[in-house]
This record gives C-alpha cells, structure tokens and sequence, in this order.
C-alpha cells in the first residue's frame, strides 16, 4: 500500500507508522487475551477488554488507584475489584508485568512487545526511572551462559538518590 508523505512534514511517515503499530500492538493484546478468557473458562466481558485498552493506551508504570480513577475519569463504571482481578489476569497471560519498588504500592506496566529496561528507583522521592544499557543486557548473557543456563527473564531494580 502506498502511502502520501506530505514534503513539508516528513515527521508524518513516522507519527503515522507509530499509530499503527500501536493499532497493531491494541488488536494482537485484545487477540490474547481473549484466547486466554477463553482456554481458561473466564467470561469475556466489556469491562475486562476496557481495562486491557486502558493500559496499553497508556504508557509507564501505574498502580490500581490511578488505573481506577482514570477510568472514571474516562466514563468506564468498573469496581476497583474488577481491576484487581482483570489485572491478575492479565499477569496471568503475560500482558501485564507487576513491580513491588521498594515499599511502595504495587506497581504494574504493559509488557507485550515493550523494549526491555531496567529500573532506577529514587529513594527520596520513589520516582521510577527506565534505561537500557547494552553492555548491562551483554554481560547478564555472559553470566548466564558462563553459569550454564539460558537467560530467560530478569529484574534489575537499582534505588538510588540524585547528586547534589
């Protein structure tokens, strides 16, 4: 398919090519989950699919008070036990990764088809910062091979505070 790139906003192919990943992204998780709801023997309801569209609308780290609030905010009427539940679910079927920083609330993120990162946790104010470094992802490969296993998932959470 061909597709217009307008010379005076060359950003446009890459906007546009975002959004459709992200389209691609939202259909693949919906397909997912479903398949999951449905092996499993769960109901497929409209509330559980919203949920699962609000978290991959939505990006970083959130806990079930924002996700419940800004779902009110948004007109969805579901029960901060209904996102309690949903979301073990979707821990469940790999699409959603939940965190403990420190001794914080619990934390979750999407997790299908995310970059890997790590974590810096500032322990003053408890801000969650995400990085990647390439010689860090080298060397836990390094280590696991020299160990004689293969790598399958890891969490790297380093708490620090800023410099002065």
């Amino acid at each position: 398919m061909l597709k217009f790139v307008s010379p005076a906003n060359p950003k446009a192919r890459v906007q546009k090519t975002r959004m459709e990943r992200n389209a691609d992204i939202s259909n693949q998780v919906h397909d997912l989950f479903e398949a999951y709801l449905e092996q499993n023997g769960h109901r497929k309801t409209p509330e559980r699919f919203a949920i699962l569209k609000e978290i991959y609308d939505f990006d970083g780290h959130f806990d079930i008070e924002a996700l419940y609030e800004r779902m009110q905010t948004r007109g969805h009427s579901v029960s901060r036990a209904t996102l309690y539940n949903t979301v073990d679910l979707l821990i469940d079927c790999n699409l959603v990764r939940k965190h403990q920083f420190g001794e914080k609330v619990a934390q979750y993120e999407k997790c299908y088809r995310v970059k890997q990162h790590d974590h810096v946790i500032l322990a003053d104010t408890g801000e969650v910062i995400e990085f990647y470094h390439a010689e860090l992802e080298a060397l836990k490969e390094q280590i696991a091979r020299e160990m004689g296993y293969e790598l399958v998932d890891h969490r790297l959470e380093l708490f620090g505070r800023k410099i002065k």
